[in-house]
């Protein structure tokens, strides 16, 4: 394993431990996943924010990767690091059981024309599945997207997660919050953000 800005696990195949991700680091702080970081806006920010909690990022775009850890390693931010891997495998299966404290799901793709909806991600089993296997008691999962479909469609997708328990999401009700580059580009083009959290409770 190494202890660079990249996380490159030995083995693929087996569970991470929290140790695996943050070699140096307290297995006590707070532990949180920013699943498909885009260019890496929103992690550099909160990273920044709230240096006592650890911050990983996973993205498949080899290119996004690349960026993302320049900037890391750029910044001298030993408190967050990016993997390259599917985003489903990585909730699914290869993640720490009970060690998320917070997942945050920010503007992902959603595949828009009808025929690649099976696509989206909140319609795998494996990740709902995987939310619940990786979220600490009282741990959260954090949504925002431009397209009132998707969001709709996300909103009865957790509503039949027995785990998931609906809070609200007000402004500043969690601060600080930075905007992904994504969102600062929607929001000036006119558009409406739709955000929703939830948390895994015992069941």
């Amino acid at each position: 394993m190494t202890h660079e800005t990249e996380l490159v696990p030995n083995d693929y195949f087996r569970e991470l431990r929290r140790e695996d991700i943050f070699p140096h680091s307290s297995t006590e702080r707070p532990f949180e996943v920013d699943l498909g970081c885009g260019d890496g806006g929103f992690l550099l920010k909160v990273s920044e924010l709230l240096p006592d909690r650890d911050f990983l990022a996973v993205e498949r775009v080899k290119g996004r990767v690349h960026k993302v850890r320049q900037d890391l390693q750029r910044e001298g931010r030993d408190n967050a690091r990016i993997l390259r891997l599917d985003s489903i495998y990585v909730v699914g299966w290869l993640l720490p059981a009970n060690s998320v404290s917070r997942l945050h799901l920010l503007c992902p793709d959603p595949w828009p024309k009808k025929k690649h909806h099976k696509n989206r991600i909140l319609r795998s089993q494996e990740f709902l599945g995987g939310l619940e296997r990786i979220l600490i008691p009282g741990g959260e999962f954090l949504l925002k997207t431009d397209q009132e479909d998707y969001f709709e469609e996300a909103l009865e997708a957790l509503k039949g997660q027995p785990w998931a328990e609906p809070l609200s999401w007000e402004q500043g009700e969690v601060e600080p919050y930075p905007e992904t580059d994504f969102e600062r580009q929607w929001l000036g083009m006119g558009r409406s953000i739709y955000r929703a959290r939830w948390a895994r409770i015992a069941i």
